[in-house]
C-alpha cells in the first residue's frame, strides 16, 4: 500500500466514525455496514483480463426498521454516503463498474441478522439509443 493510499484509508476511516456519530450511532454499526459493502464489491469481483476487474453496480441494502429509522432519522442522505464511499473504495482498488453505480436502501422486518443485509447485483447500462428522438 502506498503512503497516499494509506493515507486516503486513513481519512476515510476518520469520515466514516464522524458520519456514525452524527447519524447518532455506535462508530462501529456505520462501518460495520460499510465494510459488508466493501466485501460484497470484492467478493463479486471478476477478473476480465490482467489489469481489469469488474464489480457489479448496484446494491441493495436491506435495513431493519430501528436501524432505518436511526440512521434516516437526521434526514442525512444515507445512500449517497454509502455510494461515495463504496466508489472510492474500488478506485483504491482499481476495479471498474459494471455500469453506473447505485446503492439502494429499503427498510425490511425479514433481515435475518436483525440489522442488515447486503447484495449486489449488475444493472445494465441504459442504451443512449433509448433516449433518441424519434425522426
Amino acid at each position: 500500500m502506498s503512503a497516499l493510499s494509506a493515507l486516503e484509508q486513513a481519512l476515510e476511516n476518520r469520515w466514516e466514525a464522524l458520519w456514525a456519530r452524527l447519524a447518532g450511532k455506535e462508530p462501529e454499526e456505520p462501518v460495520e455496514l460499510l465494510d459488508a459493502l466493501r466485501r460484497e464489491c470484492d467478493a463479486n469481483a471478476v477478473v476480465i483480463g490482467e489489469r481489469r476487474v469488474v464489480v457489479p453496480n448496484a446494491y441493495d441494502v436491506e435495513l431493519a426498521d430501528s436501524v432505518h429509522d436511526e440512521l434516516t432519522r437526521s434526514g442525512s442522505r444515507v445512500g449517497q454516503a454509502l455510494t461515495d464511499s463504496l466508489a472510492r473504495h474500488a478506485e483504491r482498488r482499481g476495479h471498474e463498474w459494471a455500469g453506473p453505480l447505485t446503492v439502494h436502501i429499503a427498510r425490511s422486518r425479514q433481515v435475518p441478522n436483525g440489522r442488515y443485509r447486503v447484495a449486489c447485483h449488475v444493472m445494465p447500462h441504459v442504451s443512449a439509443e433509448g433516449f433518441r428522438r424519434p425522426p
